[in-house]
């Protein structure tokens, strides 16, 4: 648990296996109905590269508490806890900063709004504005079934039958399932309004000029591919595809997505010649 002014968020974190911590941090924010564990299969690969790496449950999300009140889960307030988070985790270092999904409309909230140095900016699976195609229509029936069916009816009439049908493990089904339960309703749908109504926020993030990467599957079924290949060209950013993967990159092909990261960490550190990180 990692405590801020705002509360207690649930983390894993990993370090490299040396103990020595040689570059800047790292946290990672993920999407709507994931959590910190999204980003297992990639932490400790890219805490190899001499980081300590850590992930995130939203508030409200997963072993993160939150509150009843709707205004507490706009992207705005959830980029403020953000904020929080890293200048908790960077201690006075920058940051990399990596959204996934509905993270990245979060974390790009955190990046615009200025309160904290970020060293780099990801978004990973992440669009411009409202989410499209089949998880706006998972979305919207979100928002209209939670207030008066409940979770445990999300998860039977959707997430369990879309799991059986791809083949997931046994074990793996019994924790999406945990996870979906422990989620506050409240937190699940109005994070989920914000999804299919977020608008562009692309030219407020170009003026922020902080080095970008817009990774993503070429089969992503979230943002289109060629909806996210424009936004990069629009910010000036490196363009990543990653072969064979949809929409949860880290998950789908850890290693790549990890090897990305690490690269343009790396090429992002090497532009702050005045700021070197210290060695614990």
């Amino acid at each position: 648990m990692i405590e801020t002014p705002q509360g207690m968020f649930a983390a894993l974190e990993a370090s490299p296996v040396s103990g020595v911590v040689e570059r800047w941090p790292a946290l990672l924010v993920p999407g709507l109905t994931g959590s910190k564990e999204d980003f297992i299969a990639v932490l400790q690969t890219l805490a190899q590269s001499g980081r300590r790496v850590v992930a995130v449950d939203l508030r409200g999300q997963y072993e993160t508490p939150g509150p009843d009140d709707p205004a507490a889960y706009t992207c705005a307030a959830l980029g403020a806890d953000i904020d929080l988070l890293a200048q908790e985790i960077g201690d006075g270092e920058p940051l990399h900063l990596v959204g996934h999904s509905f993270g990245g409309l979060v974390a790009r909230e955190a990046v615009i709004d200025g309160r904290t140095k970020f060293a780099s900016f990801t978004l990973l699976g992440s669009g411009p504005a409202a989410i499209a195609g089949k998880r706006a229509e998972h979305a919207r029936k979100m928002i209209r079934d939670i207030p008066e069916l409940g979770l445990d009816h999300v998860w039977h009439a959707g997430f369990e039958p879309e799991a059986l049908a791809n083949g997931v493990p046994d074990d793996i089904i019994a924790f999406l399932r945990k996870r979906l339960l422990a989620n506050s309703p409240t937190a699940l749908r109005y994070m989920a309004e914000q999804v299919v109504t977020m608008h562009d926020r692309t030219d407020e993030l170009r003026q922020v000029e902080l080095p970008t990467l817009v990774l993503y599957g070429e089969h992503d079924d979230g943002w289109s591919a060629e909806t996210q290949s424009e936004m990069a060209g629009y910010l000036d950013a490196e363009c990543v595809v990653v072969p064979g993967a949809a929409h949860s990159p880290s998950v789908e092909a850890p290693e790549t997505t990890a090897a990305a990261l690490i690269r343009f960490w790396n090429t992002a550190e090497s532009h702050f010649t005045d700021i070197r990180p210290t060695p614990l």
